[in-house]
């Protein structure tokens, strides 16, 4: 089944109206159960005071939401400003010193990231990472990829794993609240970046590169607490091309992008003070008498809200690196344009460093079934470690891998007779309508794998047990009929942007008859 292929406009408009109502009518349950229950023990320690004046409190459940945009907001602001203006400075004071402030704009990022680092996190935490780096960097000296994937897993898991996390935890003193959260995460990143260096080093033909690329590289500001992560083939090329011209209209671009991320911040406060979507799924007590319609609308919720998250903190950092002429990561793709595991990711910064090193680099073309679970299964066991042992990453990576490699047997099975004959024999919009209903089911299989890892194994069960079993047929079936609406006007937005980057070729003009064709 072609992507070009359309369906009727009716029709598309009444998957519209299906999609649209019942939001509104899932959203309905959400600001009741909200309402009615705002005073409950449990939603004490995370209902806060918000909008005194309309008597609406405010879901502060996010302990990150809200680090972000009150502790953090402050520092966060100062120190990308000061990237940003320390940039300039040196790019218009270097030529008077004789120095191309263009072509060694790398090494003035590096300097300004590791003074901030330094006066942040103090000189133990530097010299920590730089043992890392230097470890890492000797041993993409052998160019053995095997062993640079064995080096830098190791020191990852020193990082993810105890007792190695204390003790490494130690060296850095200091009480500030933020400490913790810029150690993991600054310690994480590092190692990543490294072994993308090794790994590239490996591919690098004439000789090596050198221990200044790898500091240049990981002392990036905008990347080094928070990510994304852009592997260094990328970042190399970019950081230390001389030729820095803006695209046409890119800084009215650059504007747009910031002003989107500050309206997405607006609407998140305003959905924090209706819809307790955070709060409700921690008791479970209030979860167990809710409706269908309610469960499904948390759970999908959830997940469109990590989804913003991602989207604003890893935007607000793409913003200031577009400025310094960079290419970064894009912003994860929103969970409900995705309907196949092979698009799911909230980070893809991480996401094109694991296909590129590990899932690309062991599946090849991805056809072979052997191959493909072996690739799969080795990139989710250096997800669980990225994201730390626990029973519920390992729940987590587990099903989110057999769904991966559900849709590779699923995809096989309907390329082999009958199964494909039958389909050829169908017109292209009704082939388009069948695979609608298998990507149905697929979407709140993606859903119920990752709202495990967003709220809490029992609150998946339960949602899982009530459209599933308890809520069938008439839940289960209006459920996968609303997803199927949503899933074909996805489809439709797909089609028309195939159709903009590659327009089907004009049909021939037809001659009439007794007359020849022009030339």
């Amino acid at each position: 089944m072609g992507i070009k292929t359309a369906l009727p406009r009716t029709e598309l408009y009444l998957y519209s109206a299906v999609l649209g109502l019942a939001l509104l009518w899932a959203g309905s349950w959400i600001i009741e159960a909200s309402s009615e229950n705002v005073n409950r023990k449990t939603f004490k320690e995370s209902v806060k005071p918000g909008w005194h004046y309309f008597g609406r409190k405010m879901d502060a459940a996010d302990f990150e939401w809200a680090m972000w945009f009150t502790t953090f907001r402050n520092h966060i602001l100062f120190a990308l400003s000061g990237h940003v203006i320390f940039a300039k400075i040196c790019s218009m004071i270097s030529p008077k010193t004789g120095i191309d402030g263009y072509k060694h704009r790398s090494l003035i990022y590096m300097l300004y990231g590791c003074l901030t680092v330094l006066i942040i996190m103090g000189w133990t935490y530097i010299s920590l990472i730089l043992s890392h780096c230097i470890v890492l960097y000797s041993v993409a000296l052998i160019k053995r990829k095997w062993l640079c994937f064995v080096a830098g897993l190791t020191s990852l898991a020193t990082f993810k794993m105890e007792p190695f996390v204390s003790w490494q935890a130690g060296f850095v003193t200091g009480t500030f609240d933020l400490q913790d959260i810029l150690f993991y995460g600054g310690c994480g990143f590092s190692i990543m970046r490294c072994m993308s260096f090794a790994l590239e080093n490996c591919e690098k033909k004439d000789g090596n590169y050198t221990f200044m690329d790898l500091i240049k590289y990981n002392f990036y500001l905008p990347f080094f607490f928070f990510g994304p992560i852009m592997t260094f083939d990328r970042f190399h090329v970019q950081a230390n091309d001389p030729n820095l011209t803006r695209k046409p209209r890119e800084m009215w671009n650059i504007i747009i992008h910031a002003l989107v991320h500050l309206g997405a911040i607006l609407v998140v406060d305003v959905f924090f003070h209706y819809l307790y979507i955070l709060t409700i799924p921690s008791d479970m007590n209030l979860v167990k008498n809710l409706s269908d319609w309610a469960l499904a609308g948390l759970a999908y919720s959830n997940l469109v809200y990590d989804w913003v998250k991602s989207a604003v903190m890893f935007g607000v950092i793409n913003i200031v690196s577009r400025l310094d002429h960079l290419d970064p990561p894009q912003p994860p793709k929103c969970i409900t344009m995705l309907y196949v595991f092979a698009e799911t990711h909230f980070d893809r910064g991480i996401n094109d460093w694991l296909c590129k090193y590990v899932y690309d680099y062991i599946g090849k073309n991805h056809d072979g079934i052997f191959r493909e679970l072996v690739a799969t299964i080795c990139t989710f066991c250096v997800t669980t470690l990225w994201l730390g042992p626990c029973e519920l990453v390992y729940i987590w990576s587990f099903f989110n891998c057999f769904g991966l490699n559900f849709e590779l047997w699923v995809a096989k099975l309907f390329s082999f007779p009958p199964l494909s004959t039958v389909e050829g024999l169908m017109s292209e919009a009704m082939s388009r309508r069948i695979r609608g209903l298998f990507n149905a089911v697929n979407f709140w299989q993606i859903v119920l794998y990752n709202v495990l890892a967003l709220n809490s194994l029992d609150f998946a069960k339960l949602v899982a047990k009530r459209l599933l079993f308890k809520g069938f047929p008439f839940s289960t079936l209006s459920v996968l009929l609303v997803t199927y609406s949503g899933i074909q006007l996805v489809k439709e937005r797909e089609r028309k942007l195939a159709l903009l980057e590659e327009p089907e070729p004009a049909a021939p003009l037809q001659s009439e008859p007794g007359k020849p064709k022009t030339e």
